[in-house]
């Protein structure tokens, strides 16, 4: 009996871990410095995260502390989609971070079809926001898995569901 493996290729990240990354990140506005009398606030939002401060500056200072607090949470930079700054009133700036999750239809294309093209034993399969990798050799789909590790895609790939 010839009995087929799969895996699924997705782009998610753990609620958990950024709800803890932007905790981490108000509590550090709290205490530095040159953050102390902004009055900035970072929320978080069920698809975002936003940011109001009293200058471009500082608004950048948030954008560092943000992204290092998430690498120390393994969490992607390749999640956060920055939107365009925004003045607000009392000469303010506010910004709103999207948060992406889920694999568009056109990089899953990009995606199925590399996997196509150069690897003829592995079959590739578009279901929703993730793709499905099947073949009948574990060593394939670890072969497909190195390979799209190298691709430098625009958002963050997960490798699940590996059976």
């Amino acid at each position: 009996m010839a009995s087929t493996f799969s895996f699924d290729i997705v782009s998610d990240f753990d609620q958990q871990e950024l709800v803890n990354a932007v905790d981490q990140v108000a509590r550090e506005i709290k205490s530095r410095y040159d953050l102390k009398d902004t009055q900035t606030t970072v929320e978080l939002a069920e698809q975002s995260i936003n940011v109001s401060t009293d200058s471009e500056f500082t608004l950048d200072s948030v954008h560092n502390i943000l992204r290092e607090k998430a690498a120390k949470r393994n969490l992607s930079q390749k999640i956060f989609d920055f939107g365009k700054v925004e003045s607000a009133s009392g000469n303010r700036v506010r910004q709103e971070i999207k948060l992406k999750k889920g694999i568009s239809q056109e990089i899953a294309k990009q995606i199925s079809k590399l996997i196509r093209d150069e690897f003829k034993k592995v079959q590739a399969s578009i279901q929703g926001d993730a793709v499905r990798v099947t073949a009948k050799s574990k060593d394939d789909l670890q072969v497909v898995i190195q390979r799209l590790k190298q691709e430098d895609y625009p958002v963050a790939l997960q490798f699940t569901n590996y059976r």
